[in-house]
């Protein structure tokens, strides 16, 4: 368990590449690793791993490293893998389509209840056969089908004409695909918001940034 409620989002973030690695080498058989060797799969420090793993309790031992199964087992109960999350996604168009056909919700805890749209040419196809139905019946889907998550695959705009829809139906957690800003309209919501143009961004500023050290290192 946490030593702390105060863990920094730096560390959060961490969390799902650490359980990525140690998931691979849990389906690969191995029993056991040092932060080490850890520390070496991930292109990290073992110092880093430790400090990260110290949020949480340790999870090791001196001499004898990490046991994969119980670390797995643990990084499941601090992600909330071990239990079942209902979700619905907005939007089945290109960006909702891609989410619901390419993601394995199910071994990570989420359970897709519906998929939604308002477009009446999709509306009536099957996504993983989830039949796709109209947004103007989402209100009664989350009522009759317990469901806490909201994954937002639309344009802002359609986002800011439903939000307070999903909100007054109880949902307090999103995906968020969309650049509208839910948390300063409910603060009381769980938001996780996706920009991928941002990681493009990121990758640019990197990119720019080894071109100027490589130029430097060359006068």
């Amino acid at each position: 368990m946490p030593k702390s409620n105060k863990i920094s989002m730096s560390v959060i973030r961490r969390l799902p590449r650490y359980y990525r690695f140690i998931s691979e080498l849990a389906d690969n058989g191995e029993q056991r690793i040092s932060s080490g060797k850890l520390a070496e799969l991930m292109n990290v420090t073992a110092s880093q791993i430790r400090q990260d793993f110290n949020c949480f309790g340790g999870f090791g031992q001196q001499g004898y490293g990490y046991s994969i199964s119980y670390l797995k087992s643990e990084m499941e109960n601090i992600l909330g893998l071990n239990k079942v999350n209902n979700a619905i996604i907005l939007g089945a168009g290109n960006l909702g389509k891609a989410v619901a056909l390419h993601i394995n919700f199910a071994e990570r805890g989420f359970n897709i209840k519906g998929i939604f749209e308002t477009n009446p040419n999709i509306i009536g196809t099957k996504i993983n056969d989830i039949e796709v139905m109209s947004e103007s019946q989402v209100d009664e889907f989350i009522k009759n089908n317990d469901i806490s998550i909201a994954m937002l695959c639309i344009p802002r705009q359609s986002v800011a004409t439903i939000i307070d829809r999903l909100y007054s139906c109880g949902i307090k957690a999103y995906w968020n695909f969309s650049h509208f800003d839910i948390a300063r309209k409910y603060s009381d919501t769980v938001v996780e918001n996706v920009h991928m143009t941002d990681s493009l961004m990121t990758l640019s500023y990197r990119m720019n940034e080894k071109l100027k050290s490589e130029e430097k290192t060359e006068e």
